[in-house]
């Protein structure tokens, strides 16, 4: 599915997805095909075309990508247990390429003094796709508030007093 503006893509559920997410999962692959699933904490949409994710400790991502750009990036709200998956081209701009400086400045408004990083990833979207855990597709009466009680027990938390 590949769409020529990728804002078309970013529904209201996708940006729910985004705005939920406090990592994200990005998927490569290295010369061979063989897969690599490495968690990401620092993200943003630059625009409606490109991911923006900061690589804060993913050498084995930035080879990847430089060997195949395609990738992969998940977004799932674990206790609703929805989300979106996005596909796209990835490119890794260090430290002094040319706009770096542009590209890193809302990732690094968002790391704070936390993490640093020297590259990025930037991802131009190509096709978005919702993730949704199975229950909702077998059982049809499956309610978010169910899967959240159901995710919440599993976990062992509680909800916020409000």
């Amino acid at each position: 599915m590949m769409n020529e503006n990728a804002s078309a893509m970013l529904d209201d559920f996708a940006l729910w997805s985004l705005s939920r997410s406090v990592l994200c999962w990005l998927a490569t692959t290295d010369e061979q095909g063989q897969p690599n699933v490495s968690p990401k904490e620092i993200f943003d949409l630059s625009n409606d075309n490109y991911l923006l994710i900061a690589n804060i400790a993913s050498p084995k991502s930035a080879s990847n990508i430089r060997k195949n750009p395609a990738v992969c990036v998940s977004f799932v709200d674990v206790f609703v247990q929805k989300g979106i998956k996005i596909y796209g081209t990835a490119t890794v701009l260090r430290s002094g390429e040319p706009h770096f400086d542009e590209f890193s400045r809302p990732l690094m408004d968002l790391a704070g003094e936390r993490f640093r990083f020297s590259s990025l990833f930037r991802v131009e979207m190509t096709s978005v796709e919702p993730i949704i855990a199975p229950s909702y597709r077998l059982y049809p009466d499956t309610k978010e508030e169910d899967q959240i009680a159901s995710a919440m027990k599993r976990y062992g938390v509680r909800p916020l007093p409000n």
